[in-house]
Order: C-alpha cells, then sequence, then structure tokens
C-alpha cells in the first residue's frame, strides 16, 4: 500500500507504508512533510523505516528530523516496537519518555494505540 492520508480518531493523518522508501535523510522527512502538506496533520512513520541511524542520538538524525517536522507544525509519530533501541540507550528512553508527554513527536507501538492516542487528545466542542 502507497502512504494514505487516513482519517484516524477524528484527525487526518499521513499513514505511512512499512515497505516504503526509508528515511535516512532530512530531504526525505522533508518528502514526508511534503506529503502531509496534502491534508494530514500528523505523519505516521514505521519505525522500520527510519534510518538506524535515528536510534543512535549521537547521530543528531532524530533531532533534526523532529525539529523538522516542529517548524512544518506537523506531529511525527514513530510506529513500531522500538524496545531494542530504548533497552540500549538511557538517553534514547528519556527522549521517548519526554516526546510522549508532549504534542509534537510520539512513540506509539501500533496505529491502535495512536488511534487511542489521538482520541484522547480531542477535546469536545463547547
Amino acid at each position: 500500500m502507497p502512504d494514505v492520508i487516513e482519517e484516524r480518531a477524528g484527525v487526518p493523518v499521513l499513514v505511512c507504508d512499512p515497505a516504503g522508501p526509508p528515511v535516512v535523510t532530512a530531504q526525505d522527512a522533508l518528502d514526508l512533510i511534503g506529503a502531509a502538506f496534502l491534508g494530514a496533520t500528523v505523519v505516521a512513520v514505521p519505525a522500520s523505516r527510519l534510518d538506524p541511524s535515528f536510534f543512535s542520538l549521537g547521530t543528531r538524525f532524530a533531532g533534526e528530523i523532529m525539529q523538522k517536522f516542529v517548524n512544518y507544525r506537523r506531529r511525527l509519530v514513530v510506529v513500531g516496537d522500538i524496545s531494542w533501541h530504548v533497552e540500549t540507550s538511557s538517553a534514547l528512553r528519556a527522549l521517548v519518555h519526554e516526546s510522549n508527554r508532549s504534542d509534537h513527536v510520539w512513540f506509539v507501538p501500533d496505529l491502535d494505540a495512536l488511534d487511542a492516542r489521538l482520541g484522547a487528545t480531542i477535546q469536545p466542542a463547547g
């Protein structure tokens, strides 16, 4: 399946195909942001599409990518099991914890968890 914009929990989300091109450069991230500008406010990227350097904070790749999403006012959601990365890096564990407390970048295990998280952030009208 290609990357597609879907409404999930009432929020337009660019759901990226796990078999899509890997995100190995800042330009790759900008390409996803550009695709999101077609109507999505959230970009759900499978962890498997992220270059391993994303999970090695010393490379600064994660910070560069996350900052691009913040600058363009799109929420980045990393979807998938990153437990191995988190278990081997206390810095990454802290980043994931702090990111999940904010509104800009989230790490979730699957799309169901994303739906639950999005549903919890929707404020009732009135």
